[in-house]
Order: structure tokens, then C-alpha cells, then sequence
């Protein structure tokens, strides 16, 4: 009698609770009962995940869009190809501001060149306003309550896209489309972190850059099968299931314990970790880590600490990275590569195959990043994309000197495929995942939205200095300027990141702050 009435003490009642009679707090703590499931955390992330959909939706929807409401033009498009750079973590200002249009299906909206980069780059204005105070929201009424009031702009803005009937309906649109994009890049990665179980937290870090290449993938998909119209109310889809699948998830445990409310802390574990998981020792883990952390930490804490003033360092640098990774200008010369290797496939079919590699090879990444690591894989990513980068450079430079490189047309092709793939499995998924893993609950919401902030900026910066280095410098000192990036990514990554993989939060920070 004894022995079972232990079996049923809750964590709540250790703690002196009087009313905590929950049957789904019961801690099984003889040894051989303890065990946790997998499967609610994996919803959970999809579900959360949902909003990366919807913002890969919104990266790429400029990519058959804007070519039915622009008026004809005489070269030839390269839309199909430039919104990919969103996917990646660009907008599609670069290409929009140079893109060729078909001609308009809509008689209603037919956009200059001003208004066309307007609505390209409003989303990344947007984006920058979003990510801005998401973090301390999140901080305020929880991860769940910020994602489901961060959803309702893209609601508004696919409902504004859909029934627009002006110009000004579209920048409405884009820019709300933009402010709930920013706003998940830092609100799902601090969600994902929180709930997972340390053995999955990060193939379940990767989803968010997996579901938003799923987004990107949907648009080219289906975009020049319907009206734009029609494609922006089909999109809808995605944030309402999100809205409704988030009244099922429960708060974070961390954030329920930074709150003092450990018994919804314990419930929250159970849901998501299993009836019969240890809540007891995983709520003493968390709440170590929340006294070592203190109260919230100001912006000005996260330079005078030394574990957040690091983790921001690294972050922020890996974000730096993956924009300079020049992915951008490998997207843009895709259809030229593959005509250099005698294909005749449209830029449509080539943005869809360069989609469809994306996933799989995230995917891959999803797989892989508990096994070889987070640190193996940037490694390699890096390393891989530096040597291809090099080799475009030179190829471009023999083509631009007129040398005969007819003999050599598959080598670029070759170079771009294994670009894209190490883009995928390293520096498209870990930034994101790193983010929520470096810092402690405390710094967490102002660090993440510092970042995401930071790389936006990058975006903006990338994105302008491709367009001016590839007219003024030329195609192959622009792939050698992106090669000598990932070089010093690969040093960098080497001497001064180490391996996150199985490490609790407080272990992290101990090598952060140098212990």
C-alpha cells in the first residue's frame, strides 16, 4: 500500500500542493516504468511548423504571381528561379526588380516596375517589424498565445492578397504576410526547443526549414495552374489550420515553470512527453536551468554575460553565413547551368526539380542531424559549398573570356546539384536550430528576435550587393567572393563551435561562458 501510494505521489504534491489531483501528473517512479513518447512531440512541431508552410507559401508566391500582373516584356523570365531565393532565406527583390513577365491574366492589376520590387520587398520590411517585438510577447503571454496572435496577420494578408483589387491591396497584404513571417522565424524555433526531448531536439529543429521548403514547393506546384487569386485563397488554408491546431498544443514547460506554474509545467510535460515520462527530474531540469538563468535578462544583459553574449556571436554569425552562402546567385544562374549541360527545360520545371531537392535533401538533414551532428554537418556543408563555388567562379570566367567550354557543360550542373545539396542538409536547416539551442530561457526571446532581426538585414544587404557585384565585378568574381565566405565559415565553425548534439541547455551555457 505504501509502495503504490508513492507510485501516485504527483510532482505538484512534492511541492507542497494541495489541490493537485490531476491522475495525469502521476509520476511512475519505480525503475522499469518511466519511459516517454515521441509521437506528441512531433505533432506539436508540425503543427507549430505550419507557420513555416505559410511563410514558405508567401516567399515564393511572387514566383508565378507577379508575371500574370505585370505587362509584357521582351527578354526572357527568370521569375521561376528568383523567389527559390526566398526559400533560402532571401526575398525575391533581386530578381523581381530584373524579372521578365508574361503576359497579365488580370485586367484589374497591372504593376510597373516600382510597384512590382514594392511588393517583393515589402515582406522582408515586414519580416524585420515582425521578428522586432515577437521575442518579448513571448516572453509576456507565452510561445503558444504569440503564434496564435502572429497568425492572424497572414489570415488578413491572403484574404487581402485574394480579393485584392488595387495596388494598395497588395502591399497590405505582403507587408502582414511579412510581420507573421518574421515573427514565426523566432517564435517556432523557441517553441520547438523548449518542448523536445533532448535525443530529438534537433530533427525536430530541422522541421521548420523542412515545412517551409514543403511551402516553397506547393507554390511552384500548382502556381501556374490557377489564377493568383485562387492561389492566394488556397493558401489560406495553411494558417487556419495552424489557428485551429494551436488550441490544442499545450504552453511551453518552460515558460509555464518560469512562471512559477509548475503543475500546468508537469501537465504540459505529460502531454507532450507521455503519461508515464519523469516529469519530476525533467521540471527540476528546466527550473535549474531558469535559476541559473536569473530574471529576464535586458538587451544590455545579453552583451555583459558572457554565455548570451557568445551564443548571440555564433547565431547571429551563422545567420550571416547562410546568406553569404551564395545561394542566391546559384539560384539565379540556374536555368543558364542547366542549358550549359544542353537542357531545354523552362525556368518553371528547373525552380520544381531545385524544389523538389530541397525537401528530400532537408529531410535528409532531419535524419541525419542526430546521428553525425550539428557541427559535422556545417563542416561539410560549408566545405562542399566553397569547393563549388570556386569551380562556378572558374567556369564563368573561361565562358566570359570566350573559352570553349562546351566539353565541360555537365560540370556546373554537377556543381550546383551538390550545392544545393550540402545548402540543404547544413547551413539551410542548423542556423534556425542552433538559435533556439544557445541560449537559456531568460535571453531567449530578445536573443532569438536579435537574430532573426539580424538576418533579415542580411537579406537586404545580400540582395542588393549581388545585383550591383554581378554587373560590376562579373559572374565569376561574385561566385569567388560567396566561395571565400563559406572558407572562412568552415575555419570558423572549427575553432570556435562545438557539438550541441545530446546536450542539456545548461551544459551548452557552460561552454558558453567558458566553464
Amino acid at each position: 500500500m505504501v509502495a503504490t501510494e508513492e507510485i501516485k505521489k504527483t510532482v505538484s504534491q512534492e511541492d507542497g500542493e494541495g489541490n493537485a489531483h490531476n491522475p495525469m501528473l502521476y509520476d511512475p517512479l519505480q525503475d522499469g516504468v518511466v519511459k516517454t513518447s515521441k509521437g506528441r512531440q512531433y505533432l506539436a512541431a508540425l503543427i507549430i511548423c505550419l507557420g513555416a508552410v505559410s511563410a514558405g507559401t508567401a516567399l515564393a508566391w511572387t514566383s508565378p504571381v507577379i508575371p500574370q500582373i505585370t505587362p509584357d516584356k521582351s527578354s526572357n523570365s527568370t521569375n521561376g528561379n528568383s523567389t527559390l531565393n526566398n526559400l533560402l532565406g532571401s526575398n525575391s527583390t533581386i530578381v523581381n526588380a530584373i524579372a521578365n513577365g508574361t503576359s497579365s491574366t488580370d485586367d484589374r492589376i497591372l504593376l510597373t516596375v516600382s510597384e512590382e520590387t514594392w511588393v517583393s520587398s515589402l515582406l522582408a520590411i515586414g519580416a524585420f517589424f515582425g521578428a522586432l517585438p515577437t521575442g518579448y510577447i513571448a516572453d509576456t503571454i507565452g510561445r503558444r498565445y504569440t503564434a496564435m496572435v502572429m497568425d492572424v496577420p497572414f489570415i488578413l494578408a491572403w484574404i487581402s492578397l485574394g480579393f485584392a483589387q488595387s495596388v494598395g491591396w497588395l502591399y497590405l497584404g505582403r507587408f502582414l504576410i511579412g510581420i507573421s513571417t518574421g515573427s514565426f522565424c523566432v517564435v517556432a524555433p523557441m517553441y520547438i526547443s523548449e518542448i523536445a526531448e533532448t535525443s530529438i531536439r534537433g530533427t525536430l529543429g530541422t522541421l521548420f526549414q523542412l515545412l517551409l521548403t514543403i511551402g516553397i514547393l506547393f507554390i511552384y506546384l500548382i502556381g501556374s495552374l490557377i489564377s493568383w487569386q485562387t492561389l492566394s485563397l488556397l493558401c489560406l488554408v495553411f494558417p487556419v489550420l495552424l489557428l485551429a491546431g494551436l488550441f490544442i498544443l499545450p504552453e511551453t514547460p518552460v515558460y509555464l515553470l518560469k512562471k512559477g506554474r509548475r503543475s500546468e509545467a508537469a501537465l504540459s510535460l505529460k502531454w507532450l512527453w507521455g503519461r508515464y515520462c519523469d516529469s519530476r527530474s525533467a521540471i527540476q531540469i528546466i527550473q535549474n536551468d531558469l535559476d541559473q538563468a536569473g530574471s529576464d535578462a535586458s538587451i544590455m544583459d545579453l552583451f555583459s554575460s558572457r554565455g548570451s553574449r557568445n551564443g548571440l556571436i555564433i547565431s547571429i554569425l551563422l545567420m550571416v553565413f547562410q546568406q553569404f552562402s551564395g545561394i542566391n546567385a546559384v539560384i539565379f544562374f540556374t536555368e543558364s547551368i542547366f542549358n550549359s549541360a544542353g537542357s531545354t527545360l523552362n525556368s518553371s520545371l528547373c525552380s520544381i526539380i531545385v524544389g523538389v531537392v530541397q525537401v528530400i535533401m532537408t529531410l535528409c538533414s532531419s535524419l541525419l542531424i542526430e546521428r553525425a551532428g550539428r557541427k559535422m554537418l556545417l563542416l561539410f556543408s560549408s566545405t562542399v559549398m566553397s569547393i563549388c563555388l570556386a569551380i562556378l567562379g572558374a567556369y564563368y570566367n573561361m565562358k566570359d573570356n570566350h573559352k570553349d567550354v562546351s566539353s565541360i557543360g555537365w560540370l556546373p550542373l554537377f556543381c550546383v546539384a551538390f550545392f544545393i545539396i550540402s545548402f540543404s542538409v547544413g547551413y539551410g536547416p542548423i542556423p534556425w536550430l542552433m538559435m533556439g539551442e544557445l541560449f537559456l530561457p531568460d535571453a531567449k526571446g530578445k536573443a532569438v528576435s536579435l537574430t532573426v532581426m539580424f538576418n533579415w538585414v542580411c537579406v537586404f544587404v545580400v540582395t542588393k550587393c549581388f545585383g550591383m557585384m554581378n554587373t560590376t565585378l562579373g559572374s565569376d568574381i561574385t561566385f569567388w567572393f560567396f566561395a571565400t565566405w563559406m572558407a572562412v565559415a568552415t575555419v570558423y565553425v572549427a575553432l570556435a563551435v562545438r557539438e550541441t548534439k545530446g546536450k542539456t541547455a545548461g551544459q551548452i551555457q557552460d561552454w558558453l561562458s567558458g566553464h
